[in-house]
Formats: structure tokens, C-alpha cells, sequence
């Protein structure tokens, strides 16, 4: 989009800025693995030399969300220093480095009558992606949508906007610099949210949708999208603790699940004791999580191990806190504990912790979740942790994309069917 071009309205900026970014997915289809993976070197490189132009970016949103008076769970989300940037540039470098997942052969037969037909992976085309509070999000996106060899155009949320910006801006200079169209990551550089309207409105250019954010933004855009959605409402994520566990394990992984980083997606929100769970490791992980300074409201079983302890409500179980706050309830079995999780979480992430193989395989087999877990923190819930080297977002849905979204994900497929002359008869 030139920059003399006159913008009247949301609508006609999201339609002019998803028709290039369409037209740029048509190259970057055809575009070689070694452009692409030159375009990503180059940007982890420039993300690193501008690391103090994005903290200074990043500090204007931060002064913003502290005069709105923002949580403090809120603003670790927001916040870019130098680890976090060294990350972000990491993580890019991790995703070069994976294969390029287009152009595998899924499946191939050949038929009685010479036909072979062969399942290809391709690009989906044109990504829309809407996302709120995390501006690594914007890099994450980008790297990932461009691995895939698809185009994708980005909204992020206010309170990140400064950020966003100058690292499009950073990845704009990568992409120019490697003669890819500077389209191919586009971003709707406002904060109005008629912008998100015109996106869910943009069929004809935006091939698939990719939420990121609060309860409110991944209803809506569930909601009003005119394409389909990756997406996931939640994290009500949980660990069970069955009576044959390792104490150490329980005490760790439980703690780590909670504690590790309260404000994300894969933060456990809801602990289920087992009835026969030894006593004395019941008090020691719920000890050791009030004096690292969680808040936990549990029923009345839980509330006797503790006075810190108080009462929960039918609204605690279905409440992703994202803060050091925990809902803790006693079950009397492994089904029982099931039976919860399958009720009351979001279906993304959940973990069993238990020596006995026989009943974790049980519950592998039948919590309906993305990510189900043995023996392991619930906060490994991450694309990167997968070995995707990042993802998009935990995709709690069951059609196309399940748990962490990475770059074999953001492929779709189809057949190419080679033939001599075959003509099918009457």
C-alpha cells in the first residue's frame, strides 16, 4: 500500500491491505526454502541490532497500560527487555531450522489403472491474525506464517500497538531486503476496532482466521468470522494428582504448573487431589503453593489442610485466573477426575501425575483435551517446547489444528493425480 494512498474507513484499509497481502501469498507459494530461510536469518539479526529501538517502543506501551491501571499479569505480557527480545530472536532462528513442511508427500497410490495420486502438503494462502497484549506475537506470526510459505495480515491490540509496529517495521526491512513484498506481513496499523470487523468480514482474501487473546476477542471472532477459526476460548488447564505419585514430582511439577508464569494460556488453574492421596503429600504441595504466594479457594476437604485456604464457588471451576490464584477440589477416583476435566475445562491442557502407567494411560485415552500430560508441568503447553520451534496458539478445536499451532499446521493439502493418457470409461 503506498503511503500517498487516501484511506477512508476501516474497511477499505483492511480490503486494500488483504488484497496485496492475497497477491503475496501467490508468491511466497513459489518462493524457494532458501529465500525463505535467508529472510528469517536476516531478521533475527536485525531484531537483535535494534533490540534498544523496540525497548524504547515497548516502553511507551508499558507508561500506557500503567496510567489504565492494568494488571500486573497484564503488563508482564506487554513487557519486551533483552532476554526477551534475545528469545524472540531465538526462537526465530529455531523456526529456520525446522524442514519446510510444504511440499511433503502425505499419502500416494497407485491405481489398477496407472493413476498415481499423491496428498501434497501446500500453504493455505492468507492467514488473518488478531491478537491482543503480547507484541512477540507479532515476530511468532510472522516467522511462522512465512516458514509455511503463506501471507499473513496482522491486528494487534492497543495496548501493544507501539510495539507491534516497530517490529512490522523490523520485518518489513527483512522482507525488502530479500525481494519478498513487503505485503507478505501486513498489519492494520490502528487500534479502532471497526478493523477487527472488517477482518471477520474478509472472506474473500483471508483464508483462515487466528485469535489470540481474552475470552471476549476469541468469542467475537468465533462468532462473526466469515472464514474458519483457529481458536480456543481458555486455558482452564489442570493437574491430577493420583495417590501413586512421587512426592518430589507432586510438589515440583504442581508448583511449576501454577507458579512458573501465572499470566499464560498453559498456567494450571484447577488442582484435583485424589481422596487416597497420603495426607502429608496433600498438605506439602498445597503448602508449598501458599507460601510462594498463591491464593487457593478449594472445597471443604482442601480447606481443612489449610486455614489459608478458602471456600470455592461453581464459578471458580470454570475461571482461568491467569494471576497466583488456584481452585483446588478433592475427587474420589481417576474417573471422577475425568469426568471434571472433560465437564469443566476448555480442552486445552491437562496433566496426571502418577507412577502407575495403567491408569495415566487411562487418562491420556480419555481427557478430551489438545495437550493431555504425564508426569509433566502443564506449562510445557508451548509450540516451542514441542520442538516447533514457536507456535501461533494452543488450537483447542478438533477440525484441522489441535494443541500447539506450528508450521505443519499452517499447511493444508491437496492431490496431484499423474496419469498417461488415462480416460475413465462410460
Amino acid at each position: 500500500m503506498s503511503r500517498d494512498t487516501v484511506i477512508s474507513s476501516p474497511e477499505e484499509l483492511v480490503n486494500t491491505l488483504a488484497h496485496a497481502a492475497k497477491k503475496a501469498s501467490y508468491i511466497l507459494a513459489q518462493t524457494s526454502e532458501d529465500i525463505i530461510n535467508a529472510t528469517l536469518s536476516s531478521l533475527a539479526i536485525f531484531l537483535r541490532e535494534s533490540a534498544e529501538e523496540i525497548m524504547e517502543a515497548n516502553a511507551k506501551d508499558i507508561n500506557a497500560a500503567q496510567k489504565k491501571g492494568l494488571s500486573a499479569a497484564m503488563i508482564d505480557r506487554l513487557m519486551l527487555n533483552e532476554e526477551r527480545i534475545e528469545g524472540i530472536a531465538g526462537s526465530v532462528e529455531n523456526v529456520r531450522s525446522l524442514e519446510d513442511p510444504t511440499e511433503r508427500v502425505l499419502w500416494e497410490q497407485e491405481r489398477p489403472n496407472g493413476l498415481k495420486i499423491q496428498r501434497i502438503a501446500c500453504p493455505i494462502g492468507l492467514l488473518g491474525m488478531i491478537y491482543e497484549s503480547r507484541p512477540n506475537v507479532t515476530v511468532d506470526a510472522s516467522v511462522l506464517c512465512l516458514k509455511s510459505h503463506n501471507a499473513v495480515i496482522l491486528r494487534g491490540g492497543s495496548e501493544c500497538l507501539q510495539s507491534s509496529l516497530i517490529l512490522h517495521k523490523i520485518i518489513q526491512k527483512s522482507l525488502k531486503d530479500n525481494g519478498l513484498p513487503e505485503a507478505s506481513v501486513s498489519m492494520i496499523p490502528t487500534s479502532d476496532r471497526a478493523a477487527v470487523g472488517a477482518m471477520l468480514k474478509a472472506s474473500d482474501h483471508i483464508d483462515v482466521m487466528i485469535p489470540r487473546g481474552g475470552q471476549g476477542l476469541i468469542e467475537r471472532v468465533m462468532n462473526e468470522a466469515r472464514m474458519p477459526v483457529f481458536g480456543h476460548l481458555n486455558g482452564i488447564c489442570h493437574v491430577y494428582i493420583h495417590p501413586a505419585v512421587n512426592s518430589d514430582i507432586a510438589r515440583e511439577a504442581t508448583l511449576n504448573a501454577k507458579m512458573r508464569r501465572t499470566g499464560i494460556c498453559g498456567a494450571t488453574e484447577t488442582l484435583l487431589l485424589d481422596k487416597a492421596l497420603d495426607p502429608v503429600i496433600a498438605k506439602d504441595v498445597i503448602t508449598t503453593l501458599l507460601d510462594a504466594g498463591c491464593i487457593i479457594v478449594g472445597d471443604k476437604q482442601a480447606q481443612s489442610i489449610d486455614a489459608r485456604i478458602a471456600p470455592a464457588n461453581d464459578e471458580d471451576w470454570i475461571t482461568e485466573y491467569l494471576d497466583a490464584k488456584l481452585s483446588c477440589k478433592f475427587v474420589d477416583s481417576i474417573e471422577e477426575a475425568v469426568e471434571h476435566i472433560n465437564t469443566f475445562g476448555s480442552h486445552h491442557t491437562d496433566s496426571i501425575l502418577t507412577e502407575d502407567k495403567d491408569v495415566a494411560a487411562y487418562f491420556l485415552k480419555n481427557v478430551d483435551s489438545g495437550i493431555v500430560m504425564h508426569n509433566a508441568s502443564t506449562q510445557f503447553a508451548d509450540g516451542g517446547e514441542f520442538g516447533m520451534g514457536a507456535e501461533i496458539g494452543i488450537a483447542t478445536g478438533k477440525m484441522h489444528a489441535r494443541g500447539p499451532v506450528g508450521v505443519e499446521q499452517l499447511c493444508t493439502y491437496k492431490y496431484n493425480v499423474h496419469g498417461s493418457g488415462q480416460t475413465r470409461p462410460k
